[in-house]
């Protein structure tokens, strides 16, 4: 039986060998990750590079999202043009470790082709072919306005407004199109991780607090 930290080592090892097959500056990914990890075992990780478009140039950034036993990390890098600060390309590299007991939502939006011949998964096909997971912590809200009506369809009057207040820290989509089908796996797979650690992070109703002997 493999123990705990071997278990931890394994998957810090997958995630170094899932950051150097995307190519996309490997040394300056591991780099942040390692630094935002600290040392930490590696319970799931998720590695996404996506290239877009800047005016007539391709750039490309890459989220990696990694579980550890009692947090969240969110590393994120992109590349840049040289500009007036720095005369070379360069990239930046940004990261926010969330204890998973501050993680307040995790919302999943899976999209499935021809669901009558659903088989359930993701890999192989069919299964769902588009899922968009978004994690809330807390970080930044986002509140949707629009004017508030009422039953009557004649009705002139100010209702004032209604909306929606939203947790919206960070989002991250992928379809079987572009990523193919075993990425939209690897999204679920990663998002029902996330769901159960923090579950288990949660505070549990009713539970009491222990402290040491009290003192005279």
């Amino acid at each position: 039986m493999r123990s705990r930290t071997s278990e931890g080592r394994g998957r810090a090892a997958e995630l170094r060998a899932a950051i150097e097959k995307t190519g996309y500056y490997p040394d300056v990914v591991a780099s942040g990750v390692g630094a935002a990890l600290a040392g930490e075992q590696v319970e799931s990780f998720l590695v996404h590079h996506e290239p877009t478009i800047d005016r007539d140039e391709v750039r490309r950034h890459q989220s990696v999202l990694v579980l550890t036993p009692t947090r969240l990390i969110v590393v994120h890098t992109d590349e840049h043009a040289p500009d007036d600060l720095l005369p070379q390309p360069y990239t930046s590299t940004s990261s926010e470790a969330v204890a998973l007991s501050a993680v307040r939502s995790v919302v999943v939006n899976r999209m499935v082709a021809n669901p009558a011949s659903y088989a359930g998964t993701s890999v192989p096909y069919p299964g769902a072919t588009e899922a968009v997971v978004t994690i809330g912590w807390g970080g930044v809200s986002r509140i949707d306005l629009e004017p508030a009506g009422c039953a009557d369809p004649q009705c002139e009057a100010d209702h004032g407004y209604t909306g929606v207040f939203a947790s919206d820290d960070f989002s991250i989509r992928m379809s079987a199109a572009a990523d193919g089908p075993e990425a939209v796996a690897r999204l679920l797979e990663f998002a029902e991780t996330l769901s159960g650690l923090t579950h288990a992070a949660a505070p549990r109703a009713g539970a009491r607090h222990e402290h040491g002997p009290a003192t005279r």
